[in-house]
């Protein structure tokens, strides 16, 4: 299916909320360290309740570790600093949605590396800071599924 990679991640619910997503919709969860918190986290868990379970989950020491272990098909940055927005893309399975820490959003010299096609943004109104990160996910998760007519689902 697809890869979320969360770069970073500061707060615990965000990503219990996002491993939720991952055990509905098939899609895997990567972690890039430093993480903001212990997995064992109480308000991580309260989040994703029992779904961790059901979701593949891993860790990495950087993000290069996960591209040379993960290979993913395409790589994609979300930023408020995007030119185009998610809209835009034809999404395939095994993409990677890559998402900044909570406070920061992913650095500039990431942005940059992934180039201007590959960094996307998401529709909102004039002077809006930005979306919680888990609804950022939800939103580009279900619009890339939705494009491969929500293969796996029912």
């Amino acid at each position: 299916m697809f890869h979320i990679v969360l770069f970073e991640p500061e707060i615990p619910p965000n990503t219990g909320n996002i491993i939720r997503l991952c055990a509905n919709t098939g899609s895997h969860l990567h972690l890039i360290e430093p993480l903001g918190f212990d997995l064992d986290d109480k308000k991580l868990r309260r989040a994703g309740l029992d779904y961790k379970e059901f979701a593949a989950v891993k860790v990495y020491a950087t993000f290069a570790d996960f591209c040379e272990q993960v290979k993913p098909t395409n790589l994609y940055g979300l930023s408020t600093r995007g030119q185009q927005t998610f809209y835009e893309v034809n999404f395939m399975a095994g993409d990677a949605f890559i998402f900044g820490p909570e406070t920061r959003g992913l650095p500039k010299t990431m942005l940059d590396e992934l180039g201007e096609k590959n960094v996307l943004r998401i529709p909102m109104q004039a002077n809006s800071r930005s979306l919680n990160l888990s609804n950022t996910a939800a939103l580009v998760v279900y619009e890339a599924w939705r494009q491969l007519d929500f293969k796996g689902g029912n």
